[in-house]
């Protein structure tokens, strides 16, 4: 076992990679930029290092400043986290080359799964079912019309280097198809430097399932169930369950096969995931692999009793997997709520500002998996999410309502978060039944982010709204009716400290 390893990342991921070595007896250090000097990974590692300023690009994605602290503190691995440096072969292979150890997948096998025209061809060659497409980037307009007139609208374009839905563009018609690939190769080079789109099948209506995986160095690949993770918007996950409602024991053991050729086809080691699309019939088809943890990971970790990031580390100082793929079958329901700096009443923008008061939820079956603490300051360097928060239970109905409970015990003050919108996600009777797909968020995105009409949250809110004018009026901030007497204002508003009953009159918007 490593005595001491390097996180590449911050906020929530940086936390679970370091309490995870805790567990193990394994030393941390911690790298952060000049916003993040007072973040709660900097304080809970051993020993925290500054790369640079606020700016990603100049810190946390500066791979050679990153190894050369590893390499400074007596590190002996790199942990990635995900996103930043996490699928960079580049990086992989610069850490290999130091002589250090990369916790993930070797360079080679992120590179064969890297692009998705060459993933696609490698899959198709281990039998694995990819959705009708192309397995090249098309030249121009008219070989994508053509490819497109052959297997018949709508179709998908793609970014062949990216994914998060950049440069990926639904065309329902021939007109629109050449207007669509310029757009969609625009993004593409913008996000990822490589404007190749290629051309699939568009799919109506599927569910988006992936399989975990889990990979040694002696050659053991087993899968650990799938995740649902259809409640999308703008192709970003939002909410993921373990196990599925659409998925039987034995097309669990279908696709998981499928998951594990794909893995071996690349020579795959350590945790990753592949992604299907699940149609109405039952049939499934690849779509990427995504090589590093998953940001859902957690749902799977609670229904099969496994601690991916621990098995991550072992996995990478060479130990080799205990388990048969018999050991692993679902136990309970996990559900993930992500939760963002946005305010869904104003179109998701980006919500910035310092959390002025942080009460996290407890109890039963409630997992917090946050970065963020009472004084944290948001702002808009890094990826919204701030938390996430995460509920076990014997059934998916139990599930649910304790989600629903832990959001309502959850209180963020100071900035908007997206707790009011996961809340009405729970309340939906087509939610409740599983009656999901990837399209099914933005159809309904409109009730679900609009005037809260719940009638136990208004009440509750009203009361809220009521406390905090009795509390300012005992604080002397609201001036006294003219003619009783009493004193004036003592206390100025920007000293009083926020309360609960405040933070949730502000949250339900009835301040």
């Amino acid at each position: 076992m490593f005595t001491k390893v390097l996180v590449a990342n911050r906020g929530e991921i940086a936390l679970r990679v370091i309490r995870a070595c805790q567990e193990l007896g394994v030393k941390t250090v911690a790298v952060y930029s000049e916003a993040d000097a007072e973040a709660p990974h900097v304080r809970e590692a051993d020993e925290a290092v500054l790369v640079g300023p606020p700016p990603s690009s100049q810190s946390y994605l500066v791979g050679e400043r990153l190894i050369e602290v590893a390499l400074r503190t007596g590190a002996q691995a790199i942990h990635p986290g995900y996103g930043f440096l996490s699928e960079r072969a580049w990086f992989a292979r610069a850490v290999r080359e130091a002589g250090l150890v990369f916790i993930g997948p070797p360079a080679e096998a992120i590179e064969a799964m890297g692009s998705k025209t060459a993933a696609r061809q490698l899959v198709i060659a281990a039998g694995v079912p990819v959705v009708p497409g192309n397995a090249e980037g098309v030249k121009d307009a008219d070989e994508a019309l053509a490819i497109a007139e052959s297997y018949g609208f709508p179709v998908l374009l793609k970014a062949a280097a990216g994914g998060g839905g950049k440069g990926m563009r639904v065309v329902r018609a021939k007109e629109d198809i050449a207007d669509a690939l310029a757009s969609a190769r625009r993004e593409a080079q913008n996000a990822f430097g490589d404007d190749a789109v290629y051309l699939e099948k568009y799919i109506e209506g599927p569910r988006h399932v992936e399989i975990q995986v889990l990979a040694d160095t002696h050659g053991n690949v087993m899968h650990l169930g799938e995740r649902e993770c259809s409640v999308q918007r703008r192709h970003q996950k939002m909410i993921e369950e373990a196990p599925s409602v659409a998925v039987s024991p034995e097309l669990r053991a279908r696709m998981g096969a499928t998951a594990v050729a794909a893995a071996k086809a690349a020579g795959y080691v350590n945790a990753g995931t592949c992604e299907f699309l699940l149609d109405k019939d039952g049939q499934y088809y690849f779509l990427e692999m995504n090589t590093r943890i998953q940001v859902e990971h957690p749902v799977t970790e609670l229904v099969m009793g496994i601690d991916l990031v621990q098995w991550q580390i072992r996995i990478a100082a060479g130990e080799a997997l205990p388990f048969a793929q018999k050991d692993f079958t679902p136990r309970g329901w996990a559900i993930e709520c992500r939760i963002t700096s946005e305010d869904p009443s104003n179109g998701f923008l980006p919500s910035t500002g310092r959390i002025e008061y942080l009460h996290l939820p407890s109890g039963p079956g409630v997992r917090w998996d946050g970065g963020i603490e009472a004084g944290s300051v948001v702002g808009l360097h890094y990826d919204p999410m701030l938390a996430k928060l995460i509920v076990h239970a014997p059934t998916r109905d139990l599930a649910i309502s304790r989600m629903r409970r832990a959001l309502l015990e959850l209180t963020i003050d100071g900035i908007e978060s997206s707790r009011a919108f996961h809340l009405r996600v729970m309340d939906d009777a087509e939610f409740q039944r599983g009656d999901i797909t990837i399209q099914w968020l933005e159809q309904r995105l409109a009730t679900l982010t609009g005037p809260n009409t719940d009638p136990e949250t208004l009440r509750l809110a009203a009361i809220a709204a009521a406390l905090v004018a009795h509390e300012e009026r005992s604080a002397g901030r609201v001036s006294a009716p003219a003619g009783t007497g009493a004193s004036a204002a003592t206390v100025a508003p920007s000293e009083a400290k926020p309360s609960a009953w405040a933070a949730l009159a502000r949250q339900e918007g009835l301040r």
